[in-house]
């Protein structure tokens, strides 16, 4: 009985820590993705956010992509309003508003990191984990 016991709370760790993991890296993802953000503001998100650089490294990042729609909109696309895409990831099924920040001034480094900002209406395609969002792949103009 008590290796049963020891069995099922080892589980039950195992699964309480995944479900940490997963619910981390959907934080992590809302926070570098997820927002209305205008393209004329990519310098000021991008610094607010802590995403100018490349991490362990004060090279400035070259992209990010912000979708602007709310976090069940884009949780979604785990479930009925996506399809599976390109082996490990999922495509909206409908286009999402997004706004591209790019690096303006090439091989800066950090604090000189500017961005200009695009807006396009475009298809997602994301890495879903347990029907959580967790990483933004790319986005996608039309399909074949």
């Amino acid at each position: 009985m008590r290796i049963l016991f020891a069995g099922l709370l080892l589980l039950s760790a195992t699964v309480l820590c995944q479900d940490a993991g997963v619910t981390l890296r959907y934080r992590n993802f809302i926070s570098r993705h997820v927002g209305q953000v205008s393209r004329d503001r990519c310098d000021q998100e991008m610094g607010s956010r802590r995403l100018t650089t490349i991490s362990g490294s004060n090279e400035c990042k070259a992209t990010n992509t912000f979708i602007g729609a709310t976090t069940n909109r884009i949780r979604s696309i785990c479930g009925s309003a996506g399809a599976p895409y390109g082996g490990t990831l999922t495509r909206s099924l409908q286009p999402f508003p997004i706004v591209v920040c790019e690096l303006k001034n090439q091989n800066a480094r950090h604090p000189h990191c500017q961005y200009r900002g695009r807006a396009y209406t475009r298809y997602i395609a994301i890495q879903c984990e347990q029907g959580f969002p967790v990483h933004f792949e790319r986005d996608i103009v039309s399909f074949d």
